[in-house]
């Protein structure tokens, strides 16, 4: 899913410059395949406004602590000292390019995408959601620099507050500041069971305008998590990529080289 993510870039994006920004770099054949086509940024071993220890402050927290994701948490300021440093396109590696962005989205100082409204889980209102998973920003910009400042303050180690809810929130004072896409330019299926079933089970029609897909992995990546879906990381293989008859393997294998039928077997589960 890694390389796909950086592949498809790539064939999507092909005259741009990709900057991987990481601390331990990969390995293995798939990193071994695209690494010569990056620009390589190692981040620092501490990144500013990333607390660990507010983890155990809620029960949310620890779940996320206890789960592994803290890693989802600092690459929320990383993104956001990458894109105020180089502008251009931050994208999760859990993304799928599909088609290039249209060129009118660079002209905005930054834009983030809409996710589909889910129900507040205390009140069940909708409440609508930015999602930093995909931003496109201009160098130094002031809407990318504010919200690095109130991400610093308002971290306290659960999923959101000082992420998503942060942009939602300084876009609803000021919604001029930051251009926002309709949610199915950037993620396409929204997180829920029938969004990931359609993702990756069955063969659905992709929205009209799709640039890139949000894959949602922290979902789904480990098969303990059952709680959205049975797919899990370890059935996203070469063999599924290239057979499986869904949305995400067939939109992602026209980034894989040819290979010999014999040695792709159909997946099973």
């Amino acid at each position: 899913m890694h390389y796909l993510c950086l592949r498809s870039c790539r064939n999507v994006h092909p005259t741009s410059e990709i900057y991987f920004h990481y601390r331990n770099l990969p390995h293995g054949r798939w990193w071994d395949q695209i690494a010569p086509e990056l620009i390589l940024r190692q981040v620092d071993e501490s990144t500013p406004g990333f607390n660990p220890t507010l983890y155990q402050n809620t029960s949310e927290g620890r779940f996320i602590d206890k789960a592994g994701l803290s890693y989802a948490h600092e690459a929320d300021f990383i993104r956001l000292q990458a894109l105020l440093q180089y502008g251009g396109v931050y994208a999760d590696m859990d993304t799928l390019f599909v088609r290039p962005y249209p060129n009118a989205l660079f002209q905005h100082d930054c834009v983030l995408g809409e996710e589909v409204p889910v129900p507040d889980p205390h009140t069940g209102i909708l409440r609508p959601s930015l999602c930093n998973a995909l931003i496109m920003g201009h160098p130094g910009s002031p809407f990318l620099a504010d919200w690095l400042e109130l991400a610093k303050e308002a971290f306290d180690g659960t999923w959101s507050r000082h992420s998503c809810q942060a942009a939602s929130l300084m876009w609803s004072h000021s919604p001029d500041r930051v251009h926002v896409a309709p949610w199915w330019w950037f993620h396409g299926f929204p997180a829920t069971s029938q969004g990931l079933k359609n993702l990756f089970e069955e063969n659905a029609p992709i929205p009209e305008g799709l640039c890139s897909i949000h894959l949602l992995a922290h979902l789904w990546w480990s098969p303990e998590r059952t709680d959205f879906s049975t797919f899990h990381a370890g059935l996203l293989n070469e063999s599924y990529v290239r057979n499986a008859a869904t949305t995400y393997a067939r939109l992602a294998r026209q980034h894989m080289e040819p290979g010999p039928p014999e040695q792709t077997p159909p997946a099973s589960r």
